[in-house]
């Protein structure tokens, strides 16, 4: 059987920004012939994320994610449908998932790592299962519920950067659901600003890339900032820390301003803003959605009925076809989806 993938072709290089070209499409023959234990799946949607970047790499800078290496099919977070089943507890018509889904139009797969799906769950909108009601929306909930210390009634304000992004969206939309009085979000055009405002509930967003955020992001957020959703990094997170409170909480997710340079993650902190975290008791530790696991399924039941009740607005860039995947990635590293950036690979 003929399959299309996608290889890995050359490596931007630490500090370099990926391209099109660092990608590679190409045919292979895929046996059809399945031992035990073993599914044929067609791949249904790949999900694209910015810390795939970090496996770009020869060292990805982190000892829980391996490098991607030349000339071989990448992988990341993917949802198929099983053709052909060899394994005892899935069948023919399945809908499965897994973290290390080759990016490939059809595969041979280990059962037991992959993860049956509840169509149900998100009224069969079945690439839900990569950001709301996946890794990603469990990112946004436990980082707000385990690390952002809120408080029902408190008068917090809590501030989201990169907003529009696939977690920022759903993390600012859950920061007030768990009780922050006041939700404000930072991000790229303000096409995304007045999303942000007019449908998914936040209270006011601002273009990072307009003058005087400074002025604007106090104008917004007068009694300071309570809690940061923090997926950028870089000047605007010195920024925000710079008019946060006492007491105050940085939920570390995310520094994609950084992921094209070549620092350690979480990257250092400029001297004046790690001043301020001491100053001012804030805390800022790294999150990582892995690290509780014991929580997931909870979370996901959550998610799945906020998302079902119509109470979390989902966003989603969507493109089609394998031969766009490397475009898709290149385009969100910049900045270029609305939600969760995914790319549809059959129907």
């Amino acid at each position: 059987m003929k399959v299309t993938r996608v290889v890995l072709a050359s490596r931007p290089g630490n500090d370099g920004e990926p391209a099109t070209e660092n990608f590679r499409l190409e045919e292979t023959d895929l046996t059809e012939e399945l031992t035990d234990g073993q599914v044929l799946a067609r791949t249904l949607y790949i999900s694209v994320d910015p810390y795939l970047r970090c496996r770009m790499n020869e060292d990805t800078g982190a000892d829980y994610i391996q490098p991607w290496k030349i000339s071989e099919v990448l992988d990341s977070g993917a949802i198929g449908v099983v053709e052909q089943s060899r394994h005892g507890h899935i069948k023919p018509g399945d809908v499965v998932t897994s973290f290390n889904w080759p990016w490939q139009t059809k595969c041979v797969l280990e059962g037991n790592f992959l993860t049956k799906l509840d169509p149900g769950l998100v009224d069969g909108h079945l690439s839900h299962f990569l950001g709301a009601v996946g890794l990603t929306g469990l990112t946004a909930y436990l980082g707000v519920k385990e690390r952002g210390h809120v408080i029902p009634g408190a008068n917090q304000t809590m501030v989201v950067s990169g907003a529009a992004g696939a977690c920022g969206s759903l993390a600012g939309q859950i920061g007030r659901f768990l009780g922050c009085s006041r939700v404000v979000g930072i991000c790229g055009t303000d096409e995304k600003c007045s999303l942000l405002t007019s449908a998914l509930g936040f209270d006011a967003a601002l273009n990072y890339k307009e003058k005087s955020l400074t002025d604007k992001l106090r104008i917004c957020c007068p009694d300071g900032v309570d809690v940061y959703f923090d997926n950028v990094g870089g000047e605007i997170s010195d920024l925000v820390i710079s008019q946060m409170t006492k007491n105050s909480h940085v939920i570390l997710c995310g520094q994609i301003s950084q992921y094209n340079k070549d620092v350690p993650y979480p990257p250092p902190l400029p001297p004046q803003t790690a001043a301020i975290l001491k100053e001012r008791n804030i805390t800022r530790e790294r999150f990582m959605v892995l690290s509780y696991a014991d929580q997931h399924e909870a979370g996901i039941h959550q998610l799945s009925q906020w998302l079902r009740t119509g109470k979390l607005k989902v966003k989603e860039t969507i493109v089609q076809g394998i031969e766009n995947t490397a475009g898709a990635f290149v385009s969100m590293m910049k900045g270029g989806n609305i939600g969760k950036q995914i790319v549809q690979i059959s129907g």
